[in-house]
């Protein structure tokens, strides 16, 4: 019985093969998260290379460096020379209920140049319309198509047709 034993090699504990196997797991994954982190995120930039590059830009003059309204990558759509005027936010309350507020902010497409002293009397004359209007004309879906080409029906009698287009770009009441 003696001889038998000594014959067959020791069995290893299962805790201790299973904690092999936990800890080459770990390292496994540890090493796949590190190379996927560092092939996703960005480069982290040093406290001293930023102070560098501020100070770059405040020894530029102001005609040299990138416009403001670009730095964040693509140039905005309404422009003057896409032929689109965006309105200023108009505020405003209804006519009934008098306590209900409005707030519109629409964008017109010219038909070529864009003028805008003719966008400023659309917008003057949107707001005395949204004045006439009462929360009921406007709730749904069917009185938000309504006031739409109410208002695009009455963009194209002040413009005579020289705008083609209103876009609802939000429309908020309280």
């Amino acid at each position: 019985m003696d001889d038998q034993s000594e014959d067959q090699p020791k069995k290893k504990s299962p805790l201790v093969v299973m904690l092999i196997s936990l800890a080459v797991l770990t390292i496994v994954g540890g090493g796949g998260g590190w190379l996927v982190g560092g092939m996703i995120a960005p480069a982290v930039k040093s406290a001293k290379e930023e102070a560098a590059k501020a100070e770059e830009a405040k020894a530029k003059p102001e005609g040299e460096g990138e416009k403001k309204g670009e730095e964040a990558g693509l140039p905005h759509v309404a422009t003057e020379a896409n032929g689109i005027v965006q309105l200023e936010p108009i505020t405003t309350n209804l006519a009934y209920p008098s306590d209900n507020w409005v707030r519109l902010e629409v964008a017109l497409l010219f038909n070529g140049k864009p003028d805008v002293a003719m966008a400023e009397d659309i917008s003057q004359d949107i707001i005395a319309y949204m004045r006439t209007v009462s929360l009921q004309q406007v709730d749904g879906p069917r009185g938000l198509q309504y006031l739409k080409d109410d208002i695009q029906e009455r963009v194209d009698l002040r413009s005579e047709g020289r705008v083609t287009k209103v876009m609802f770009r939000t429309f908020v009441i309280q």
